[in-house]
């Protein structure tokens, strides 16, 4: 079995980590920083909208359980592309929709789930798809970060929402 991974930006990395973990053939979901400007950045400093960094999601998946085109799809899905650097609240260039890709086929899966996507949206979409240049893991006190802290007001108000709109969507393929 050979393990791929993919790399993709929708808002606050909390949100779509409690997601994909959820859906069978992910092995690992990472929270993580990509595409940026200086070296080892920290939560802070992205936050600062001054690093040119993305929260991003890092998903190890078996491709041969669940396809590279059904995570693109649920990530369409599970927040809303057309919003520039923005997901409700969380606004700055760190929230901005990208899906970072590392090779070919997933540069054109990720043309065509655009393309898919765009027939269910009035408005246009905004993700931006580029090559993956640079990644760094988040803090150890992200990881998980739902799984941890389940009732915590944030997770209560934007996490929630969009796990059960998944689990209905998509239906729940794994706890």
């Amino acid at each position: 079995m050979q393990l791929e991974e993919l790399v993709l930006g929708g808002g606050c990395f909390w949100c779509l980590e409690a997601v994909f973990e959820r859906v069978d053939g992910v092995v690992d979901v990472e929270n993580g920083y990509a595409n940026g400007d200086i070296p080892d950045p920290d939560y802070r400093s992205v936050c600062s909208g001054e690093t040119g960094y993305a929260e991003v999601v890092k998903i190890t998946y078996n491709p041969e359980v669940v396809s590279t085109d059904k995570l693109l799809d649920i990530f369409f899905t599970i927040h809303d592309p057309t919003t520039l650097n923005r997901q409700g609240a969380d606004v700055g260039t760190q929230y901005r929709s990208c899906i970072c890709y590392t090779n070919d086929a997933q540069h054109k899966a990720a043309k065509e789930a655009l393309a898919r996507a765009q027939k269910r949206y009035d408005k246009p979409i905004v993700t931006e798809i580029e090559p993956l240049r640079v990644y760094y893991a988040a803090e150890a006190y992200h990881q998980d970060y739902f799984r941890k802290n389940p009732l915590q007001a944030y997770c209560q108000a934007v996490i929630v929402p969009k796990v059960e709109k998944f689990d209905k969507l998509f239906g729940v393929t794994k706890k």
